[in-house]
């Protein structure tokens, strides 16, 4: 538990401060920083059995534990941002508290209203503010792009990391050799390395501004459609292939999947648009493998995980590309129709009387043709 809370901690605060400390290179920051994901996928297996067969499993756990310990390192260099005005983000001062905190202050004492039921109803509306404030309900039920995102990148995480799960177990039944199968997620972690800074890179060109979440669709498609290798054959030979085309897709995933939703939701609401984001793809991410596990203990055949895997991934993709497709099209219907109410002379001339003027008139006034 504290090391699930630890963690949670230092993931929101470093991908939140990416998207303050970035503006033109904040694609390929999000996919350097993924990187480390990436190492540690090629690192861990490795590194893991050879300290589980020298030192046993306590001191593996104290040097892991060391590794870890450097996230203090980093949160230590975290500096508050400076903002275009020269001030720094800053908390409100004692003397200047919000409203809202004094009257939940009076609530908390019982001392805002005689009626008990008008001071329960306050306390809920409270709550809710809370909620709503710091979990994003508002933007999940106002923002369109933010829901379809949020929801598509949930279903697809019920099939994410079955085949990181049950790779190792499924090529050591098809007879590969114990080490040989774990060296298929270094080989995984490996190619990430060096394909995220690439794909951050490309995805952050001025031609993908606005389309990023169509690349990420693309990769989830890809990333579906490669669990059919694993289907066909599970030989050692194969199973490389289909590593390397899986860590393709996958740095494509974890390459924009924070990106894309800096781009739906604006950086002020970023922070609680992220919590509510990873709560609701960390409960699908825990239900998937365990009922995948629960279907594979039923049928004794490990192919359903790739199958399971592949529908989650293709249906995911499917939905958020098209949705958006959608979305963008009733968008610039509805810019097309409100151009001519905006300005409703935009298309009019000014029209000026043809008739000559007599000498003792006064001179014409000129007139300025500001639009045509």
């Amino acid at each position: 538990l504290p090391l699930g809370l630890g963690s949670c901690f230092s993931f929101q605060a470093g991908v939140t401060v990416l998207g303050y400390y970035f503006v033109k290179w904040r694609t390929l920051a999000n996919a350097m920083a993924s990187t480390g994901v990436s190492l540690g996928f090629t690192l861990w297996p490795l590194l893991s059995q050879h300290l589980l067969d020298e030192m046993g499993w306590r001191n593996t756990f104290l040097i892991f534990g060391g590794i870890l310990l450097n996230c203090c390192v980093c949160g230590a260099i975290m500096r508050p941002i400076q903002l275009a005005s020269g001030s720094l983000l800053q908390p409100p001062k004692p003397g200047e508290e919000p409203r809202g905190r004094a009257e939940e202050a009076q609530l908390s004492n019982g001392a805002s209203s005689p009626h008990p039921k008008l001071q329960q109803r306050s306390r809920r509306t409270a709550c809710f503010q809370v909620l709503q404030k710091y979990l994003a309900f508002d933007i999940f039920c106002q923002n369109k792009g933010y829901q379809i995102y949020t929801i598509g990148v949930t279903w697809m995480m019920m099939g994410f990391a079955l085949p990181h799960v049950y790779l190792v177990p499924y090529a050591i039944q098809n007879g590969v050799e114990e080490r040989r199968a774990a060296l298929l997620i270094s080989i995984i972690g490996f190619i990430n390395i060096f394909i995220r800074p690439l794909t951050g890179l490309l995805s952050g060109q001025r031609a993908f501004t606005g389309r990023r979440i169509y690349l990420f669709s693309l990769a989830a498609l890809l990333c579906g459609l490669s669990n059919f290798i694993c289907i066909i054959s599970a030989e050692f030979n194969v199973l490389i292939i289909y590593c390397v085309i899986l860590s393709i897709a996958m740095s494509g995933i974890g390459a924009l999947t924070f990106q894309v939703l800096m781009d739906v939701v604006e950086m002020d609401r970023f922070s609680s648009a992220l919590g509510l984001f990873t709560i609701l793809e960390s409960i699908t991410l825990l239900i998937g493998p365990p009922l995948t596990g629960l279907l594979v203990d039923i049928t004794s055949d490990f192919r359903y995980v790739f199958y399971n895997s592949s529908f989650f991934l293709i249906s995911a993709a499917l939905f958020m590309g098209l949705s958006f497709c959608t979305l963008e099209k009733k968008s610039k219907l509805k810019e097309a129709s409100k151009v001519p109410l905006d300005n409703p002379t935009r298309y009019q001339y000014n029209e000026t009387s043809a008739e000559p003027q007599h000498e003792s008139q006064s001179p014409p006034v000129v007139m300025y043709i500001t639009s045509v």
